[in-house]
């Protein structure tokens, strides 16, 4: 069998989404040639590593094998990036970052600013996933760094503690239920939303009213929390957003915010990454900041 190291890379990526088209995409090539890349690992290996159903994509027990030695060889490169790089300081890197969709909006752009003035030779490849993708990216090798709920399985991960996100309802001062201090998510589903154009956050949303048997009705999409406001304020439909959002956008707009009092709308923000000891020297830099730095 001859693999090289983008077929390992697209192998994993594919493995972690659980779809060809996503994890092509994290890799940066496109799906006619990511499929053709994968064909050729099957054929060369004369073995099945891919079962394609309904559901998504999933390994086979040779491809679970091969996923297994494939991170050893991820971590392998790690080690020697970040020893390289100690020798390498005049360079310019990169640091590969996962975060969800309430870290990217509402504490990282802060976090971030002064610790990349201080690094202006370091860029970062900031990608927004669901905390369950984060979990699994920063495990496979394919992030240095992520910043994720506690909602999910973090085994094997490194955590320190980095923010608390609390998502609160939006709506207009004069709605009926603004005079509440505080409401479950299932009382609301009847009314109207003001849902994210897509984003972690948006389906982690979606994924609970589906485990409630039911779908939003969402009369329009926008692409930011202050957007959301300013239409709730409207009396367009309700929207649901971090509570600093809320408190940030409530000194200019007249809109009220109820308090979810669903235990997932009350999140544990942690910043966590596989191993320090394998991370190249300024990305722990970095994650030592993210973790040192108070909300």
């Amino acid at each position: 069998m001859r693999f090289d190291l983008t077929d390992l890379r697209l192998f994993l990526a594919v493995v972690d989404a659980g779809s060809i088209t996503h994890g092509a995409a994290d890799v940066g090539l496109s799906l006619p040639a990511a499929s053709e890349r994968l064909r050729d690992m099957e054929a060369n290996g004369g073995v099945q590593l891919l079962e394609r159903g309904r559901r998504g994509i999933s390994p086979t027990a040779a491809g679970e094998a091969l996923a297994h030695h494939a991170r050893l060889i991820q971590r392998q490169l790690a080690q020697i990036h970040g020893e390289l790089g100690e020798h390498a300081s005049g360079l310019r890197a990169t640091i590969r970052l996962v975060a969800n969709t309430a870290s990217i909006t509402e504490f990282l752009p802060q976090r971030l600013g002064d610790w990349m003035a201080r690094h202006p030779r370091i860029d970062i490849e900031l990608k927004e996933r669901q905390s369950m993708e984060i979990a699994r990216a920063v495990s496979a090798g394919l992030a240095e760094i992520g910043i994720l709920s506690d909602a999910v399985d973090t085994s094997g991960l490194v955590l320190r503690p980095f923010a608390i996100d609390r998502l609160v309802v939006v709506l207009p001062r004069d709605h009926a239920l603004a005079t509440e201090k505080r409401i479950a998510f299932a009382d609301i589903l009847h009314e109207h939303f003001i849902g994210l154009a897509g984003g972690a956050l948006q389906d982690h949303i979606d994924a609970q009213a589906a485990r409630l048997g039911t779908r939003l009705k969402i009369r329009v999409r926008l692409r930011t929390f202050e957007a959301i406001c300013a239409m709730a304020a409207c009396g367009i439909g309700l929207g649901i957003v971090p509570v600093s959002a809320a408190r940030r956008c409530s000194r200019s707009m007249g809109i009220a915010a109820l308090r979810l009092t669903d235990s997932w709308a009350t999140r544990k923000l942690s910043v966590c990454t596989r191993s320090l000891e394998d991370l190249p020297p300024q990305a722990r830099d970095l994650f030592e900041h993210l973790a040192a730095t108070k909300p």
